[in-house]
């Protein structure tokens, strides 16, 4: 049976490797028969800032969060699967997506429930960053993406199902020019091997 999959993109530029990656799964879940929600977060304008309106009320889980908040978690909901695509940052996910978490994935309607709405489906973190895999592991940054993402937030929430892929050495700076575009050719089927083997068809 053909699958949704709400696909979030999380970067600025659109000509950027991630939006190139996004694109490139956008196509891949469409060629598999599937249906695609295109959540760009930087592009609807999705504001990261939790306001009191979406402050989560401990008294009450069905708080009734803004008209905006509201309509994406409309979108999760609909989701057989999720699929957040990602740069890494400081170490972190852009400040954009963790306002995403912030705000949608709230308490009442992600967590908060003896049966978790949202288990049974299935999702991916998808990172890209600029070390190469060896400097990754030795600074513990997969560990690090691990918890914050799939224990923190998708298990806490209900999906057992999750798994957090990284495309490494995103960074082309020190590639020569005429190298680039097979470097990228590489980094997207090591993007699309990460979708093929979390989100098999």
């Amino acid at each position: 049976m053909p699958r949704h999959t709400l696909l979030v993109h999380a970067h600025p530029r659109t000509g950027s490797l991630t939006a190139q990656v996004t694109g490139l799964l956008h196509a891949r879940l469409k060629d598999g028969g599937g249906t695609v929600d295109a959540l760009d977060l930087y592009a609807e304008g999705f504001d990261p800032v939790l306001r009191p309106a979406d402050e989560p009320d401990w008294e009450d889980r069905e708080k009734a969060y803004s008209p905006e908040v509201h309509a994406h978690m409309d979108r999760v909901l609909a989701a057989d699967d999720i699929v957040v695509v990602f740069p890494v940052w400081w170490m972190a996910p852009p400040a954009v997506l963790k306002g995403w978490i912030d705000r949608v994935w709230n308490y009442g309607f992600a967590y908060g429930r003896s049966k978790p709405r949202l288990s049974g489906k299935r999702m991916l973190w998808l990172a890209l960053m600029g070390n190469a895999e060896e400097e990754i592991g030795r600074l513990g940054l997969s560990a690090v993406l691990d918890l914050q993402l799939r224990l923190a937030v998708s298990r806490f929430c209900g999906i057992e199902d999750s798994s957090v892929a990284i495309v490494h050495g995103t960074e082309l700076s020190g590639v020569p020019r005429a190298l680039r575009p097979q470097r990228v050719r590489e980094l997207l089927k090591s993007a699309e091997e990460s979708l093929n083997g979390a989100l098999p068809r």
